[in-house]
């Protein structure tokens, strides 16, 4: 039996290639000694120490087996676990479909980010159910538009599956407190 497709793994390996390129980017642009950054789920990639070499990184992720810095459900931080206005830059990557409120978590973004700090986030669009689960959600453009509009200057990026008409595989977006 065939659990994953052809398709799928093409998939997997385009939003692999895709996530770990936007957060090169990031770092290409950001990494700093004078930058604090979270990121959100690293779960068993590398995320942002692959690429990040001068700034400091903190994690946060759900599970209370990892590793992270912070043990939280970010739908549900306060500010016992992380204070209003901690982080230069957020990289929440393939977390958005696994949160059961996607309204609340963006909303904590919001909060532990500090005044004029990004926000770095990527989604699934067009791939199957995949763990962690609850996987719950898929966004698109529209939808990433309207949980990010306490925002400025959103930024997103598709990426585009060739094969399918308004069915991009991927988004990558930035914004700004």
């Amino acid at each position: 039996m065939k659990i994953i497709s052809n398709i799928d793994k093409n998939h997997y390996d385009l939003i692999r290639k895709n996530v770990s390129d936007f957060i090169l980017n990031l770092s290409n642009l950001y990494d700093s000694e004078d930058f604090i950054i979270l990121d959100v789920a690293p779960e068993k990639h590398l995320g942002a120490k692959e690429h990040f070499k001068l700034a400091t990184i903190k994690t946060l992720d759900i599970d209370p087996n990892s590793d992270a810095d912070y043990i939280a459900d970010l739908c549900n931080t306060n500010t016992e676990i992380i204070p209003n206005d901690t982080f230069d830059l957020i990289i929440c990557s393939e977390v958005l479909e696994h949160t059961n409120n996607p309204f609340h978590a963006v909303n904590e973004l919001r909060r532990i980010l500090k005044p004029k700090g990004l926000v770095c986030v990527s989604t699934p669009f067009n791939f199957r159910i995949h763990g962690p689960l609850p996987d719950n959600w898929r966004f698109t453009i529209h939808g990433l538009k309207v949980l990010f509009s306490n925002f400025e200057d959103v930024k997103i990026n598709e990426l585009n599956d060739d094969d399918r008409f308004l069915m991009p595989i991927h988004y990558t977006l930035i914004a700004k407190k």
